[in-house]
Parts: C-alpha cells; sequence; structure tokens
C-alpha cells in the first residue's frame, strides 16, 4: 500500500473560514511547493531548515492567488514521516479550490480518506492502535472520551501489548528451540515461569476486555430511556435534564408518537436520552408504532428511567396498580438497571412521600416542571458509569476491533495453559503461542493486510 506520489488535501473543516490549511506529503511535497510559493523575502524554501514557517504568496504565470503562511516539515521528523509542507491560506472556499486545484496541476494527487495517518503507520511513525486513537480523538465529543483517545494515541494500550506480546515472544522461541532438541528431551523454557507469564498475560488480557464494556459506552454516549405512562411528564424531563425546548409538551395524553433523542454531557461522560411514546393500551395506529418504537428503544438502553405521575399515585388504588405496571416492565428487561422517577413531587406531601416508599423501592423525587431534583438524577446516572479506571488514567478499550483481537488472543492463551496442565508436547503449544501473537500483532499492527487497512481508514476524514 506504500505510494511513492505526493498527495494534498485541505486539513480543515470544508467551507469558509478565518483561515484553512492545505497539506501536502511525499518525495516531491517541497519540489512542488516551491513551483508555486514566493518568499517575501525571496527565500528558496528547497533550502529552508525544517520546522520553520515561511510568509509569501501563492502565484502561477504572475497571478497571485493569496498571501500565505508556509510550513516546512522534513521526513522523517514529520507527521507522515515523509516531506510535509502545510499551507495557511486565508478560509474562502473559492481560494482553497484555487490552491488545491493548482498543486494538482503541479503534480499532486488528492489525498484519500485517512491517507496522511495510513502514510505514518507504514512509516513507523505510530502503530496501528496509535493510529486509531487519531480518528477517535478527532471524533471525541466529550471529556472522557478525549481522555481515552489522548492515552491510547500516546501509546498507553500499545506499550501494554507489546510488553505482553515481548515476553511471549521470549518464550515461544525457547519453546522453538526445545523443537529443534526434540530427540535430546531438553526443556529451554522454564516450565514455572512460564505458568507464571501466562498467569499474568490472562490477567491483563481479562481486565483489558473488561474495559470495553465501559470504553464502548464512553466512546459511544450511554443510551438512557425515558419511558412511562402518557402525560406523566417524560418530555419534560427531557427538556429539564437538556435545559431547553427539546420536546413538545402538552396536556394533551399521547403527544409524543415516536422516540426523540438528544445528548448530555455529565461530568465528561455522554449520555443519549430517549424520550419514548406514552406506554398505554389504545386503538390509534400511529400511537402503537411509537409504542412499540418505544419497547425497542428499551432493549438498546443502558439504563431505564421509569416515570410516574405522583399528582394521581395517591388515589384509591392507584399506588397498587402503578406498582404492577412497574413489575411488568422490570420483569420483562430483568437486566436493566431501572430507575423508578416520581415527577410532579412538589405536589406531594412528605406523608404521602412516605407512603410511596414504603410501596415501591429504590425512588427518587423529581419535579421536572420545577427542575428540582435534575442534579440528584444526573449523580445517580453517572453511579452507573465504572470511571474509576478512567480517573486511574488505565487503559480503556473503545475499539471493537481491539475488543475481538484479545478475546480471541485470551482463547489461546487458555489453550497453552491448559496444554502445559496437560503436559502436552511443544510442538502442539507453540501453535496456539504463535496464534496468540498473532492477535497481539493484529491490534498494534505488526501483523497486517490491505484489505484490514483498507477497512480502518477508510472511515478516516479527508486530510487527516
Amino acid at each position: 500500500m506504500i505510494s511513492h506520489e505526493t498527495i494534498v488535501a485541505l486539513a480543515s473543516p470544508s467551507g469558509a473560514g478565518a483561515i484553512a490549511v492545505i497539506r501536502i506529503s511525499g518525495e516531491k511535497a517541497l519540489a512542488i511547493a516551491s513551483q508555486v510559493f514566493q518568499s517575501v523575502s525571496g527565500k528558496d524554501i528547497t533550502k529552508q531548515l525544517t520546522h520553520t514557517i515561511h510568509l509569501g504568496h501563492i502565484v502561477e504565470d504572475g497571478k497571485v492567488y493569496d498571501q500565505v503562511l508556509l510550513s516546512i516539515f522534513k521526513g522523517p521528523n514529520s507527521y507522515t514521516g515523509e516531506d510535509v509542507i502545510e499551507i495557511s491560506c486565508h478560509g474562502s472556499t473559492f481560494i482553497q479550490q484555487q490552491i488545491i486545484q493548482l498543486l494538482l496541476r503541479k503534480g499532486c494527487k488528492m489525498a484519500q480518506a485517512g491517507e496522511f495517518t495510513l502514510r505514518s503507520f507504514l512509516n513507523g511513525k505510530m502503530d496501528l492502535s496509535q493510529a486509531e486513537a487519531v480518528a477517535d480523538l478527532i471524533s471525541s465529543d466529550n471529556e472522557a472520551s478525549h481522555q481515552i483517545a489522548m492515552q491510547q494515541m500516546r501509546g498507553g494500550f500499545s506499550n501494554e501489548i507489546a510488553k505482553l506480546r515481548g515476553e511471549l515472544l521470549n518464550f515461544a522461541s525457547l519453546i522453538e528451540l526445545e523443537l529443534d532438541f526434540a530427540e535430546e528431551d531438553v526443556e529451554f523454557a522454564d516450565r514455572t515461569q512460564f505458568k507464571e507469564l501466562l498467569n499474568r498475560i490472562e490477567f491483563v488480557l481479562k481486565r483489558l476486555i473488561d474495559s470495553f464494556a465501559v470504553g464502548n459506552v464512553i466512546k459511544n454516549g450511554i443510551p438512557v430511556a425515558i419511558v412511562g405512562e402518557p402525560n406523566v411528564g417524560k418530555s419534560t424531563l427531557l427538556n429539564a435534564l437538556l435545559n431547553e425546548e427539546r420536546a413538545i409538551v402538552s396536556d394533551i395524553a399521547g403527544t409524543t408518537r415516536d422516540t426523540i433523542e438528544d445528548e448530555l454531557v455529565i461530568n465528561g461522560i455522554g449520555f443519549r436520552f430517549i424520550d419514548t411514546a406514552g406506554i398505554r393500551e389504545t386503538k390509534d395506529v400511529v400511537e402503537s408504532i411509537g409504542i412499540k418504537k418505544t419497547f425497542e428503544k428499551i432493549e438498546q438502553a443502558q439504563v431505564v428511567l421509569y416515570i410516574l405521575d405522583g399528582s394521581w399515585m395517591m388515589e384509591a388504588g392507584s399506588l397498587e396498580s402503578v406498582k404492577i405496571e412497574f413489575e411488568k416492565i422490570k420483569n420483562k428487561f430483568p437486566l436493566k438497571p431501572i430507575v423508578v422517577l416520581i415527577n410532579k413531587a412538589d405536589l406531594l406531601s412528605t406523608e404521602d412521600k412516605n407512603s410511596i416508599q414504603y410501596t415501591i423501592d429504590n425512588i427518587q423525587f423529581l419535579s421536572a416542571k420545577e427542575k428540582t431534583g435534575i442534579d440528584e438524577l444526573k449523580n445517580t446516572l453517572l453511579s452507573f458509569v465504572n470511571t474509576g479506571a478512567l480517573r486511574n488514567n488505565e487503559t480503556i478499550v473503545t475499539n471493537t476491533r481491539h475488543y475481538d483481537s484479545l478475546l480471541k488472543a485470551l482463547e489461546e492463551i487458555q489453550k497453552v495453559q491448559f496444554g502445559i496442565q496437560s503436559n502436552l508436547s511443544s510442538d502442539l503449544m507453540a501453535i496456539d503461542i504463535k496464534q496468540a501473537l498473532y492477535y497481539f500483532g493484529e491490534i498494534t499492527g505488526e501483523v497486517t493486510n490491505d484489505e484490514l487497512l483498507g477497512n480502518i481508514f477508510a472511515n478516516f476524514c479527508i486530510g487527516k
């Protein structure tokens, strides 16, 4: 996949702005840039030092396109490991396109999605997991996902995997050596030390695999379904959480016919709130479809907020009927954390609250309209996220590809452990060790293929 062509792309977001950055990378980057750039002080940029910035104009046949700043980064001390030129021009879309078209005419090729980062990987500037972290960093929209991406881009995850792989590779070479002396029946790999290493690798792999449960929801946002009967205040609660009028609120039952979703960041963690249609028996076809979608969203949610109208709960028989409905939801989704919220708590007396707490366990009182109890609810939501590893700066896995490779590596390690316990021959254990090493290498990119790289970098933006 290594290309020797010089590539160009817009590195800043498309559209008009104060400035735009056009990036060039490749063997001819300096030569091509020198054809279109005229320094205000008459410098020849091909003879300038790396990591320097120069003021000048982009010119073709006497026509001036723009006054720009040109930055020089000579390989291998650049992002891609090649010669890189960055042109900071004015942010007019017309100017951007004129300069890019000029560079294409002078011999550049338009960069593909992620091609700059792909070249960085192929030139050994970063491993594959670090390259993937670049995309995660660009797409991070809250503090937690940003922190995880930065930790991975700095090589935290790669270093852990490389250390385990190195130790396992050392023992693998000793096992291979035993095969060369099979007739002498000697052991070069100390089986006691090998068992200790395998146990340590198994422990680390299990920790990394378990971290994916946290990492995945932090990266993608934690889906929270707001459910309940019609007109209990679900849409009002969504508006109170978001602090804006996102959902239509009215006294007419069944106003919300479809699901409404929006995101909120609480203490650096992203939550995706889903306001659903009220659950009730209805003959209205459209409302029935909305209720069906409600149950689908509950299936997808990590947390369910089951909201009840406190103003009518004290009516004769209401408490018991509410308890029955709540039990139905709980039984249908036994593995979902369900938070019971009593809305319109400002209309309840202390005696009423005590009576409700006695009937239904683990409830919280709030008033979505008055915005009381909202902070307590946010704290409850945060309690469902295990942020201990995040606070301790531990490695957290967020990438599905990494998760899959870790699972496969763990399976092979456990096969090797079984082999030692069963006194299997070295040649059989060597097969499983090689396979474990293969899956470790898949993560960092020591083992790869064009199809895998194509799939990974196709998800990048052009210019990165």
